[in-house]
């Protein structure tokens, strides 16, 4: 089906990207391990990689250049090793991140997510996140189409972002990264009543089925680690936004897809731009 077809039809490319997740959430299960992974390698950034987010993102490479063979990939770790597609001829690109959370998949945690995001003109407009340990898949292709499937009971659900409860929010932060100092400061105007820890791209997942309030992110990250939650989140009713208040745009190759600090909330929350 030619991509022009497909994107005409964003439930039908969803469903078929959700499968391309789960595959290589499988790849990425057949080297986990609770007791940990050893044999992990630094890149020129000094983050780790193993090959289970290298052999990941290779089937979500191919799977979707078969499925959309015009519209290109910015994947993690094509993009450590210098393959770059050039953007500024499309509308759209696939921003994907095999292994979100290599931290917490090397040290036996459950807390990694596979991400696969397409983006139009810098936006983020369809979003899968699947968490391979939990048999969790969050999905949005659209306003109000966010939805949670649990492998375990085989059932799916919508999900929407909360009203912020009077009783306080509850703030998710990294298990890995990030400053206490600086979070200390940039919530004191807001009240708390929760702080959680979660790795990877859960921590906007969780704002998006409403089981949390607010996540600042005060450190660095690229667009890859974020793009596919951030599609949700918006599918659920939220929004990430620079810490000026303006909505993130994708696709910045000259700044080698860093983002700015941002917050992901929802609508409700969101900072005055």
């Amino acid at each position: 089906m030619p991509s022009k077809r497909l994107l005409e039809h964003p439930k039908a490319l969803c469903n078929l990207v959700r499968r391309i997740a789960l595959e290589a959430g499988e790849v990425t299960l057949s080297y986990f391990d609770e007791s940990g992974y050893t044999g992990a390698d630094s890149k020129g950034d000094g983050s780790p990689v193993t090959k289970a987010d290298r052999e990941a993102e290779v089937v979500i490479e191919k799977a979707l250049a078969e499925l959309t063979p015009d519209i290109p990939m910015v994947g993690e770790e094509a993009s450590s090793e210098g393959r770059v597609p050039d953007l500024s001829n499309t509308d759209y690109f696939w921003c994907v991140d095999p292994l979100d959370g290599t931290r917490e998949f090397i040290s036996g945690s459950g807390d990694y997510t596979v991400n696969i995001a397409l983006i139009h003109k810098g936006v983020p407009v369809l979003g899968v996140v699947y968490v391979p340990v939990k048999g969790e898949l969050y999905a949005g292709h659209g306003p109000g189409t966010a939805t949670r499937y649990l492998e375990d009971t085989d059932k799916e659900k919508p999900i929407h972002v909360r009203r912020p409860p009077a009783s306080g929010l509850t703030v998710v932060s990294s298990v890995n990264h990030g400053n206490a100092e600086r979070l200390e400061e940039f919530l004191k105007d807001y009240k708390v009543a929760k702080s959680v820890k979660r790795g990877s791209s859960l921590k906007i997942c969780l704002i998006a089925a409403g089981k949390a309030d607010l996540y600042p992110r005060l450190g660095p990250t690229c667009e890859w680690d974020i793009a596919a939650a951030d599609a949700v989140l918006r599918a659920a009713g939220g929004i990430i936004t620079d810490l000026q208040g303006n909505e993130f745009v994708y696709g910045n190759s000259d700044r080698k897809f860093l983002n700015t600090e941002f917050v992901a909330c929802p609508e409700e929350l969101r900072l005055a731009a």
